[in-house]
């Protein structure tokens, strides 16, 4: 079970809880764990993520990141959350709610990123898990949709695992590592079973 808070006025965002992960705002005194994490979980990444700016783990770059986040979460555009490790309080990575679309659509985009020396310990499935209540209860949006690699069989399981129906292919779709690549498309609607 997840305890959620919305976001006010005065907060910087929703924090979401689980018996094993947190969910929150990304915020500049996050910077010295985000960018070791980052750094250390490269090679992991790489394969999986777009191309890195060579700024890209600067304090700057990430300052820019923050006021990014701060302002799709201000806009309802988006909900980029870090993860944490409800046991320990160490970051073990990050998900985002994006692309958020109101009117006769009433979704967004998942995405998300686990630090290597964390992968295949349950934390995304937790993090995933505690963030479907948000979308459809706090954000009341009907679907919510993800795309992954066809090689990524990790997040395949990882999708199928939290209850995400695999709904067909896009044809070079993201430029992951500098390349146009196919995906899988995955949706979870409002009413289907939660796992």
């Amino acid at each position: 079970m997840a305890l959620l808070r919305t976001a006010t006025s005065s907060d910087l965002g929703p924090v979401i809880q689980s018996d094993r992960v947190l969910l929150r705002t990304p915020q500049m005194s996050d910077y010295p764990d985000w960018t070791e994490l980052r750094a250390a979980s490269r090679e992991f990444l790489t394969p999986w993520e777009p191309l890195w700016a060579a700024d890209e783990l600067t304090r700057a770059s990430f300052r820019r990141r923050v006021r990014h986040y701060l302002r799709d979460l201000r806009e309802d555009m988006g909900y980029a959350l870090f993860i944490f490790s409800a046991a320990s309080g160490s970051l073990v990575g990050g998900l985002t709610l994006c692309n958020v679309r109101r009117g006769v659509t009433q979704a967004c985009t998942l995405g998300y990123w686990i630090g290597a020396q964390h992968a295949q310990k349950g934390y995304m499935t937790a993090a995933v898990r505690a963030v479907i209540p948000f979308v459809f209860d706090s954000l009341e949006l009907h679907r919510l949709e993800a795309a992954c690699l066809p090689a990524n069989v990790a997040s395949v399981k990882l999708l199928e695992r939290t209850g995400f129906t695999r709904e067909g292919m896009a044809r070079r779709y993201l430029k992951i590592n500098g390349v146009w690549q196919d995906h899988l498309l995955y949706a979870l609607l409002e009413g289907d079973k939660r796992r």
